[in-house]
């Protein structure tokens, strides 16, 4: 498992992770993102972003970085950054596949992604995955699994998933929905000659959304590693967008609403890396102050409040519009 290389780790922030779901393209549908990138979605700009971003985190002691086929030029600018230090030996690298981007670097496409479990698609994908990223990919995941993903009964998708983790790849899978515990579950009982075939899993988790711990607790339990993703619930739990309860919070803890909200999944047992979503070095910096975010019982007991019914919560995130 690559994450064991996380596991020797001694900075505070090693179990937060870099997303570049905000940054690898042009469009996407987290709150404040026209303030955040600007009028200028250039390639070359939000390359230079990407890298910076990904040289403040891994100096600030994030070890994991996790990108997708679907984000845009997501795998391109994290292999450009890789290239220029190929010394750099004690990160994780992650990406996804299942999703084809289709906007073509627009921020007003119809549609900006297209999700496809099948074999063949997974085929290609893994191709232009390895030609971007070669031996530094350590985990590929499926993209957004649902209970009714064919990925989850298609016994020669199986095989050749159990094929490349004998080569070394690590296979997970990432969840979305209201009903992503069911889809936990399922993949959990998927075996290839009577062993697991996913090590890693990847869900929406946060102060909001918390439907997903119990399975995401028997994941880690069955030997799992847990990645937290959406744990600024697309920019709901920042700033100005917070409810008042995190924002009072934050006050008490004289940090911002974005540090308590990831402090918070950080606490859960069951969680081995949390995603940052940040598309700037400054909300990145604020992110990671949620490694020495000190909540105590009545506060979280206030925090908890805050969760919705998944049905609603996920009926809202489908009405962001792409920015």
């Amino acid at each position: 498992m690559p994450f064991a290389r996380l596991a020797t780790a001694t900075t505070p922030t090693c179990h937060i992770g870099l997303g570049l779901a905000a940054v690898g393209r042009p469009g996407y549908i987290n709150l404040g993102r026209d303030e955040d990138l600007g009028d200028d979605r250039s390639v070359g700009t939000l390359r230079n972003r990407t890298h910076e971003l990904l040289d403040a985190a891994y100096a600030q002691g994030v070890r994991y970085f996790d990108a997708a086929r679907s984000y845009g030029r997501s795998e391109e600018f994290l292999a450009d950054w890789l290239n220029t230090r190929p010394g750099l030996d004690d990160i994780v690298v992650g990406s996804k596949w299942g999703y084809t981007y289709t906007a073509d670097w627009s921020t007003d496409a119809e549609t900006h992604e297209v999700k496809d479990h099948t074999l063949a698609t997974y085929e290609r994908q893994r191709a232009e995955t390895h030609a971007l990223l070669g031996d530094r990919l350590d985990l590929y995941q499926i993209h957004s699994v649902t209970p009714d993903s064919p990925a989850l009964t298609d016994k020669e998708l199986h095989a050749k998933l159990a094929e490349a983790a004998a080569q070394g790849l690590t296979v997970g899978f990432s969840t979305s929905g209201p009903a992503q515990a069911d889809a936990i579950r399922a993949a959990l009982a998927v075996t290839v000659d009577g062993e697991p075939l996913f090590r890693t899993v990847q869900s929406t988790y946060n102060a909001l959304e918390t439907s997903a711990a119990p399975a995401l607790a028997e994941a880690h339990d069955a030997g799992l590693t847990v990645i937290v993703k959406e744990g600024m619930a697309n920019g709901r739990l920042a700033g100005q967008h917070a409810p008042d309860v995190l924002k009072e919070i934050a006050d008490e803890s004289g940090l911002g609403c974005d540090a308590v909200a990831l402090a918070v999944i950080l606490r859960q047992p069951w969680a081995g890396v949390v995603l940052s979503g940040a598309a700037t070095t400054i909300q990145l910096a604020s992110n990671l102050h949620a490694a020495v975010v000190d909540l105590d019982d009545e506060q979280l007991t206030r925090l908890a409040t805050l969760a919705e019914e998944p049905r609603a919560y996920w009926e809202r995130r489908g009405q962001l519009p792409w920015h």
